[in-house]
C-alpha cells in the first residue's frame, strides 16, 4: 500500500476553490498513467484512459474523486491583526476550539492558532462556559499583530494544521475526506495496468465538492459518462454515544457500497453487480446509506442525459475533524473492488 502517497495528499492544503496545490501534486503522481490529462475551467483535473477495443463504442466509466477539504477563506483582517473567516464546507464548532491552523497566502504559509472570541476559563462564568460559539465567532491569531495586514489578504485560505498518522490498523488525518478518493483514483489505474481496456475510463479529480458538488457537475457534463462511480468517504459512527441503527458503517468491515444519500439513489443493478463481484472475489463490503449529505456520484448520474451511478466509499470515524480515521483494510477493499470492476470491461457493452 502506497502510504507515502496518501500522506502527501492529506497534508497538502486545498479548500474549495483553492485546490491548485492538490491538483499539482496529483499531476506529478499520475505521469504516464493516462492518455489525456487536462484542467477544466472550474479547476478539476480530468484524466482519460482510452479504450483499445470496442470499435469506438466503448462505454465511458467515470470515477469522481474530489480534491477539496473543508476549510476557511479569510474574510477580514482587523487592525490588530486578527483574521476573521468564512467556512467553505461544513464544520461543527465543537471541534474548532484551540486548533492550530495554516494560513496559506501568496507570500507563503503562516502558522496560526484558532479560538473563539470570549472570556477564558479563569474570568468566565459558569453560564459563559456552557455556550457553544457559532463558527463565525472563531478567529485566527498569527502572532504578528498589525503586520498581519501587510501579508494576509481577503480570500487567502486556512486549513487545519495536523500531521498524518498511522495508529494500529488505522490511518488518522485531516482531509481523509476526500484525499482517500484521490489516492484510490491514482492507485486503481496503476493497479489495472493494461486490463479493462474495453472501457474508456475517466478519473475526475474534482473541485468544490464540499460546497455543492460544483466541479463534479461541470466535469460530468463534459464527459457524459455511461457509468459514474462516486468515490468518497462516508460516516462510520461505530463509536460510543451513537445508537447501533445510526452507525452507518463500521471500521474494518470492508468498503461501503453506497446506496443512497440526499443527493442521489444508486442504480439498483449496479449495486447488485458490485455486490455479486465482491462476493465472488471475497472482498469485504457493507451497504451504506446516509439520511443527509451528498457526493459526486450524484453529479454523474444527473449530467446531460444521465448515467447509471453508485458510490464506492470508505467508512470514516470523526468525519470533518482533524482526527478523521479510516481502516487500512477498508481502504484496501475499496481499491480491490474498483480494480475488479474495471478489469471486467473487455469490449462488451456495459
Amino acid at each position: 500500500m502506497n502510504i507515502d502517497l496518501l500522506k502527501d495528499l492529506c497534508e497538502t492544503p486545498g479548500v474549495p476553490g483553492r485546490e491548485h496545490r492538490v491538483r499539482d501534486l496529483i499531476t506529478r503522481k499520475i505521469e504516464g498513467l493516462f492518455d489525456h490529462v487536462e484542467t477544466d475551467a472550474m479547476g478539476s483535473l480530468l484524466c482519460r484512459r482510452d479504450a483499445t477495443v470496442g470499435d469506438g463504442k466503448a462505454p465511458k466509466v467515470m470515477l469522481l474523486c474530489h480534491m477539496d477539504e473543508i476549510g476557511f477563506l479569510v474574510s477580514h483582517v482587523s487592525k490588530d491583526g486578527f483574521l476573521y473567516l468564512q467556512p467553505v464546507g461544513g464544520f461543527d464548532p465543537r471541534n474548532l476550539f484551540s486548533r492550530r491552523v495554516l494560513v496559506c497566502t501568496d507570500q507563503g504559509d503562516l502558522k496560526g492558532v484558532m479560538n473563539p472570541g470570549g472570556k477564558p476559563i479563569h474570568i468566565s462564568s459558569p453560564e459563559d462556559r456552557k455556550k457553544i460559539p457559532e463558527v463565525s465567532e472563531f478567529f485566527v491569531d498569527l502572532g504578528l499583530g498589525e503586520k498581519a495586514k501587510e501579508i494576509v489578504k481577503v480570500g487567502d485560505f486556512v486549513v487545519m494544521d495536523e500531521p498524518f498518522l498511522e495508529m494500529g490498523e488505522q490511518f488518522v488525518s485531516k482531509a481523509l475526506d476526500n484525499r482517500v478518493a484521490c489516492w484510490l483514483g491514482i492507485e486503481v489505474i496503476r493497479k489495472l495496468a493494461d486490463k479493462g481496456r474495453g472501457a474508456e475510463i475517466h478519473v475526475a479529480f474534482t473541485c468544490q465538492e464540499e460546497v455543492g458538488l460544483r466541479g463534479a457537475r461541470t466535469a460530468a457534463y463534459k464527459v457524459q459518462p455511461d457509468i459514474g462511480l462516486g468515490i468518497d468517504t462516508t460516516l462510520a459512527c461505530d463509536t460510543p454515544g451513537v445508537p447501533e441503527h445510526l452507525s452507518t458503517t463500521r471500521l474494518g468491515k470492508g468498503f461501503g457500497l453506497h446506496v443512497r444519500d440526499s443527493s442521489f439513489i444508486a442504480d439498483v443493478d449496479l449495486v447488485r453487480d458490485i455486490e455479486t463481484l465482491a462476493g465472488t472475489r471475497d472482498i469485504p463490503f457493507q451497504r451504506t446509506m446516509l439520511a443527509a449529505g451528498g457526493q459526486d456520484g450524484a453529479a454523474a448520474q444527473q449530467a446531460a442525459a444521465g448515467a447509471r451511478a453508485v458510490g464506492i466509499v470508505v467508512g470514516t470515524r470523526y468525519i470533518h475533524t482533524v482526527t478523521e480515521m479510516v481502516s487500512k483494510g477498508d481502504l484496501q477493499a475499496a481499491l480491490d473492488i474498483l480494480v475488479a470492476y474495471l478489469e471486467g470491461f473487455d469490449g462488451k457493452a456495459a
